[in-house]
């Protein structure tokens, strides 16, 4: 039988450009605490072949503490574990906390990690893409929407986006929560880039129901696509009450992390539109999501944000696993340090980014990368 022997764990963290120390702060309106460095988890699962599979938590703050529980919870189930068995692995890493309430946070960021690793380790065991193990690939280019459009200014935003509509990009998610009046302004100045542009926007759950009332129904009005995180993310009934309101999806997922937390806003009917992060779910309970949405006839578009070429390369396996994909998330400012890591870069087009081939994740990891941005190092 094949047996794991090796669990490692990687706390990352990607120099600012300026050099300056890691630190954390929140960027209003926004009230999330964001580091200033690109920080991440990655693990490694080596079997007693020397195989090594890899994986990567969306971590973008503390991916220490993440790190320590795979180090101190997660590793003496793994080791001596048979890779090939990831799903009943998977659960049984499910069910170490969950009796004390872990199930979400960085219990189940470190699952994640673990669940990807597991996967790629099984896919190159087999000699097949983590896809096949799926059961197939609906997509081998998965479609794109824009995340961005970043800026201080309407017409800063504006002349990006016709940059991007001049190469053939159709579809945009621009981050606001200014205030409704001032969000509704953004969209009409984006509205005259191109009849055709699908604009949505994301204002990370800063108002009220009486505000995401109005701005809803004036993004409506603009003919919008999707409304992301409105409210606050843990107000079931308020978003019910919200889709019930205004006629355009309501979208969310991004913070949550299995079936259970979304299935209270699946049932009261309170999201159009579902977008869990691989990053933070995990391949095995990223696709049981996926096809959960499926069986109430919704469109799954994968959350991807902050994390690094494995968190993506998952993703996308996932995004191309489904039948109900509307589009993956790429967010071309975050981009940039995503093949850090990878010795082979994840190549994109503006509209679809081509699913990576290869036995497991179909990605390179460049080891001696992760070793020089391991914040481990320092202790």
């Amino acid at each position: 039988m094949t047996k794991i022997v090796g669990v490692d764990v990687f706390p990352l963290a990607l120099p600012s450009p300026d050099q300056a120390p890691r630190a954390y702060t929140t960027r209003p309106p926004w009230p999330s605490i964001y580091g200033n460095h690109r920080e991440t988890l990655v693990v490694r699962l080596t079997a007693d072949d020397g195989t090594a599979g890899w994986g990567e938590a969306l971590a973008p703050v503390a991916p220490e503490v993440p790190a320590e529980i795979v180090r101190r919870l997660l590793a003496p189930v793994l080791l001596g574990a048979d890779p090939r068995r990831v799903r009943p692995l998977r659960h049984q890493l499910g069910e170490l906390m969950r009796e004390r309430g872990h199930l979400g946070g960085h219990q189940a960021d470190a699952i994640a990690a673990v669940d990807i690793a597991l996967w790629d380790l099984a896919g190159k065991l087999a000699g097949l893409p983590v896809v096949d193990l799926l059961g197939g690939a609906f997509h081998r280019e998965v479609p794109t929407y824009l995340s961005g459009l970043p800026g201080g200014a309407d017409g800063e935003r504006v002349a990006q986006a016709r940059d991007w509509v001049g190469r053939g990009v159709r579809q945009v998610k621009v981050g606001l929560g200014y205030g409704v009046g001032v969000d509704l302004a953004t969209v009409s100045a984006l509205r005259e880039v191109h009849p055709d542009l699908r604009i949505a926007v994301d204002v990370h759950g800063v108002y009220g129901f009486a505000d995401a009332v109005q701005l809803g129904r004036g993004l409506a009005e603009r003919d919008a696509w999707f409304l992301e995180m409105p409210m606050a993310f843990e107000d079931v009934a308020g978003h019910a009450d919200l889709a019930g309101r205004v006629d355009l999806p309501v979208a969310l997922g991004e913070s949550l992390r299995h079936r259970w937390e979304f299935q209270p806003f699946v049932a009261a009917r309170a999201v159009g539109l579902l977008q869990p992060d691989i990053g933070r779910t995990g391949v095995t309970e990223g696709l049981a999501i996926a096809q959960y949405a499926e069986t109430h006839h919704l469109g799954v578009a994968p959350h991807h944000s902050a994390g690094l070429g494995l968190a993506l390369a998952a993703g996308l396996h996932v995004a191309a696993a489904c039948a109900n994909l509307v589009a993956f998330e790429w967010h071309p400012t975050l981009f940039d340090t995503v093949n850090h890591i990878l010795t082979v870069p994840i190549e994109v087009t503006p509209t679809a980014i081509p699913l990576p081939v290869g036995p497991g994740l179909g990605v390179s990891v460049d080891v001696d990368a992760v070793d020089r941005y391991c914040t481990w190092r320092q202790r």
